[in-house]
């Protein structure tokens, strides 16, 4: 009886972590992403403009700044949608190319994000305004405590 539960305590230790074992990744997963379609040649009217850039290459977003008139909101964009942000009224912003990239990364992101009122120039950088709301840098304040 002794031998039989020496036998029975590693198969099922075995069994146990198997069962535990991430899965296979059985979808196939392509060595190089598709090539961009070629410009279109058509002319007049109803011609759409090249991209600038290629769609999965995110827009540098600029928080450069020498006045409070120069910082705006805008929706920079998140491997989970929308994420505003302060930065340069001037500054090229586009989501769906971050979310492009997050995708084609395999990344995702932890979704929510401190409402943003309003931005100011604070020491050149474009920083939520007053609230204090929406900075990404700055520490969370300490929890209060309970009694």
């Amino acid at each position: 009886m002794r031998s039989w539960r020496a036998l029975l305590a590693p198969l099922l230790a075995a069994v146990l972590l198997a069962g535990c074992a991430a899965p296979a990744n059985t979808q196939a997963v392509p060595a190089n992403p598709a090539p961009a379609p070629a410009p279109s040649t058509q002319t007049g009217s109803n011609a759409t403009p090249a991209p600038s850039r290629p769609p999965s290459t995110p827009a540098k977003v600029q928080t450069q700044c020498t006045s409070d008139a120069q910082c705006v909101v805008k929706n920079i964009g998140s491997c989970c949608g929308e994420l505003p942000a302060c930065v340069n009224v001037d500054s090229p912003t586009d989501p769906a190319a971050v979310q492009a990239q997050c995708q084609a990364s395999g990344r995702m992101g932890i979704c929510g994000f401190r409402p943003i009122s309003a931005c100011q120039c604070q020491a050149g950088t474009c920083q939520p305004a007053g609230d204090g709301a929406g900075s990404l840098n700055s520490p969370s304040p300490a929890p209060l405590q309970i009694r």
